[in-house]
């Protein structure tokens, strides 16, 4: 949040005899956020710290403040109520979802020992240490992670001091590590290039998947959760409802380590309780939730991943049955057959993909596709504007697949009941949507976003949403046979036309005379200027 500029007393002073003596004025510089002046400070550790590694140290280091910054504000709690003989007991902490922390690995102690050589084990040791007191950390911390970095302990003095001014529970409403982490993670993104935001999706991005597939209770999984993006969204869906984060459940599955523990970090921070799986794994050869039927999948996969499975592998895998076997070269057919097997009888999934998905016909992916339309579970195909994630210019589109698109009352919204749409796909072109942060990357509006979530919404016959109509250049509802004409292509493009221009309110008579004065106006000039051309040729010896 940008702070305000605080003008120096004397200067004020200075100011009340400005009717003697004009005073010159220095304009004062803007504040950076707390945001950017800790990235400041944490940029330092580059050179050395290799930048895979460079984001594990400074979130699990927010991570520690606020754990321990929720530690003492219930620990004051229980003085102040008269509970002092159990502010040593880990179930009085527990109770308000509070992580109880020994001496050890308090903040206070860190800071305290800031200055010493030492400060990577004590780090260590705290981490170690809340992971142990608190089972259901088990898993998410690093271990030995700042020891075996062989740090600077000056530089990682400077970032604890940074880290220190964070008052992470100050404002209630206020979710200051979610900034901080979201901050630090598009970062991170922009800053490493390729691969860094494999974890990372744009905000804007991960609200619109919530806003169409509304999660409102059930099963949410995720089979490639990165950071768990999709997962704190949709308890903020849930939240903005006024719906109860109880009412759903969180699978994930994430095959990066640190990945898996930053999630789990992530998650844990904000008070959401989730299974990610025994341990970080590959999702097509070690599924951590084989039986799992979700009620809503939320994804972006990694895109056009190569060589996946050797060729011999997975041919017979039941996730594929009744499809083509994915190819080897290209896995973005395996992760849709992978959460369409997940998918529950009246489940919706949303996820991201690359645009070559909605028209690909290599090596079996157009016959894949093809049934997959042909047993009606494409509901909704959004093809999004370019320059939106932070590490890659490759065109990306939303697919949303459902098992049921007949009649479905929602319990507890009967406004967002669904109507009949069987046979029928919804196509929108949002390509010319979206606004420049800077020179590189383009966002969604949150106004975009809610109109591109009420056109679908009003299209499955949500009463809220008011009535559907195509817009041509924009949405349009097409059958089974228009997309059999189609070749069973899914880009929205090929559906929604182009825009209607305006009438301008001209005659046509009017406006055909006019063009062709405008026409006669520049023959004239082009002749003169031939005229000209071929004088000057002739002067110069060239002449006809």
């Amino acid at each position: 949040m940008p702070q305000k500029a605080i003008v120096p007393k004397k200067k004020a002073a200075a100011k009340k005899s400005s009717s003697v003596k004009k005073e010159k004025v220095t304009p004062t510089k803007p504040q950076k956020s707390f945001e950017q002046n800790l990235w400041d400070t944490a940029d330092k550790l580059r050179g050395s710290v290799e930048s895979s590694e460079y984001k594990h140290v400074v979130l699990s280091l927010i991570f520690l403040k606020f754990v321990s910054d929720k530690f003492e504000e219930r620990r004051k709690q229980l003085i102040q109520e008269g509970k002092e003989k159990y502010i040593e007991r880990v179930e009085f902490y527990a109770q308000k979802n509070v992580f109880y922390l020994p001496e050890e690995a308090r903040w206070s102690f860190i800071q305290k020992n800031a200055k010493q050589k030492d400060l990577a084990v004590k780090i260590d040791k705290a981490l170690r240490t809340v992971e142990k007191t608190n089972p259901s950390l088990k898993g998410a911390l690093p271990d030995n992670y700042f020891t075996r970095l062989g740090l600077d302990p000056s530089k990682l003095a400077a970032l604890i001091d940074s880290i220190h001014d964070i008052d992470t529970i100050k404002d209630k409403e206020e979710d200051v590590v979610g900034r901080v982490y979201e901050y630090f993670l598009g970062k991170f993104a922009a800053t490493e290039g390729k691969g860094g935001g494999e974890f990372y999706t744009p905000k804007c991005v991960v609200n619109l998947i919530a806003e169409m597939i509304e999660p409102y209770e059930g099963k949410i999984y995720d089979p490639c959760c990165g950071s768990g993006g999709m997962f704190v969204q949709s308890v903020t869906f849930v939240e903005n409802h006024k719906g109860n984060k109880k009412d759903i459940s969180i699978y994930g599955q994430e095959q990066t380590s640190t990945t898996y523990k930053l999630a789990k970090m992530n998650l844990a921070i904000r008070g959401i309780s989730t299974n990610l799986g025994e341990i970080p794994a590959d999702t097509f050869f070690k599924d951590q939730h084989p039986d799992l039927k979700a009620d809503f999948i939320m994804a972006n996969p990694p895109f056009n991943l190569d060589a996946w499975r050797n060729p011999k592998e997975l041919l017979d895998d039941p996730r594929w049955s009744g499809y083509e076997v994915p190819p080897t070269g290209n896995a973005n057919y395996a992760w849709i057959l992978h959460m369409i097997s997940k998918l529950s009888d009246n489940g919706m999934a949303g996820f991201v993909m690359a645009n070559g998905s909605m028209s690909t016909n290599t090596k079996g992916e157009g016959a894949i596709r093809q049934r997959m339309i042909e047993n009606d579970l494409v509901d909704c195909m959004i093809a999004l504007p370019g320059q939106l994630f932070y590490t890659t210019q490759i065109p990306v589109c939303l697919w949303f697949l459902t098992k049921n698109k007949g009649t479905l009352k929602i319990e507890g919204h009967t406004d967002s009941n669904h109507k009949d749409r069987r046979g029928k796909t919804l196509f929108i072109d949002a390509r010319n949507l979206g606004v420049m942060t800077d020179r590189t990357h383009k966002e969604l509006t949150t106004e975009e976003v809610s109109e591109i979530a009420r056109t679908y919404h009003a299209w499955r016959g949500e009463s809220k949403d008011g009535k559907y109509e195509d817009k041509p250049g924009f949405c349009k509802s097409a059958t089974l046979e228009e997309m059999k004409a189609n070749d069973f292509v899914l880009t929205p493009g090929r559906y929604v036309g182009t825009p209607e221009e305006e009438d301008d309110g001209i005659l046509f008579e009017h406006k055909m005379r006019e063009l062709t004065q405008t026409l006669y106006k520049q023959m004239e000039e082009s002749k003169a200027l031939d005229a000209q051309i071929r004088k000057n040729l002739e002067v110069l010896g060239y002449g006809k």
